[in-house]
């Protein structure tokens, strides 16, 4: 065996030697569980860390009572927290400011200052909806922010108190989200696709359609990593959609003939939020520092369709 070869071997036994210590050690808090990436987290780590974690909602735990919320991770002694919890209804914050901002920024503080006072790791998902969409490129994390609507102003705050407060976090942004669960725009595109004969859709925003399982993947990648490097990451699947490209996607991925999808442009379908007209995010700080993987778009969606049909039958 060569000197090289000898040294690789070593460094891996070291690492693997690490990764069990930090495994063994680990007590995960994952907070908006009920949500879809919360309820994609309980998946992998169930499989990959079982009974490491504790899953809360508002019923169990109501983030904006910052008492509350210190008494409880002090008490349960968390290691890392996984914040899936946020305001995301990007229409309805215009008008419930207020709401918006507990959930998405007083909560923020009230999880770092309770992690602050144990040393307690966070890991926090944020949106690609702090900025403004004017880019011709791909957003770097470093890329100024310059959030357009109410829920992207109150995410940026979070994640400005977070970095205040407790400067050892990891900010997780991502675009587009959807999963087999809850309400999201897979799910209503194959209702609507079903329903009607015709539909409308947005064709000149553009973004990355995210599979809330390959988050959920790289997050648990980044909680058993040998290196926890605090800081903002980017991550979504690859590639580039319009939102007419991704319902036509779901549409022929689910068998859907009879809907005539139209592309319009935004201008035609008003809304409360304006949206980024352009947020596609660059991934490659996150691959590079975590060896994480970003699925194709498509492949992913055909992935969560699958498990849309099956639960049907």
């Amino acid at each position: 065996m060569s000197q090289v070869d000898f040294a690789v071997r070593v460094k891996i036994r070291i690492f693997a030697v690490a990764k069990i210590k930090l495994v063994s050690r680990m007590k995960i808090l994952v907070t908006g569980c009920n949500g879809q990436l919360g309820k994609e987290m309980r998946t992998i780590l169930e499989e990959k860390l079982p009974g490491k974690t504790t899953y809360t909602d508002i019923e169990q735990l109501d983030l904006t009572d910052a008492e509350a919320v210190k008494t409880f991770v002090i008490d349960n002694e968390f290691s890392h927290i996984v914040n899936c919890a946020a305001y995301t209804a990007v229409d309805r914050a215009e008008e419930d400011k207020a709401l918006c901002s507990k959930i998405n920024v007083d909560a923020v503080c009230n999880l770092a200052n309770a992690a602050s006072a144990i040393g307690a790791k966070i890991l926090h998902v944020s949106t690609d909806y702090v900025f403004d969409g004017k880019a011709f490129r791909p957003y770097l994390e470093s890329d100024k922010v310059n959030p357009v609507s109410q829920y992207g102003t109150t995410k940026r705050q979070g994640e400005t108190a977070l970095i205040a407060l407790a400067p050892d976090s990891i900010i997780v942004r991502t675009a587009w989200l959807y999963s087999p669960y809850g309400n999201n725009f897979v799910k209503t595109m194959l209702r609507l696709g079903k329903e009607r004969d015709e539909l409308k859709v947005v064709s000149d925003q553009i973004g990355t359609p995210t599979y809330a399982a390959d988050l959920a993947t790289a997050i648990y990648k980044i909680l058993i990593s040998h290196q926890w490097v605090p800081g903002i990451y980017h991550y979504t699947n690859s590639g580039v959609a319009s939102w007419y490209d991704f319902t036509k996607a779901i549409h022929r991925i689910s068998g859907i003939t009879g809907c005539n999808v139209k592309p319009i442009p935004t201008e035609d379908y008003p809304t409360a939020a304006v949206r980024p007209s352009y947020s596609v995010l660059n991934t490659s700080k996150i691959k590079a520092t975590f060896s994480v993987e970003t699925p194709y778009w498509m492949d992913s969606l055909e992935k969560c369709i699958e498990i849309l049909n099956n639960s049907k039958n």
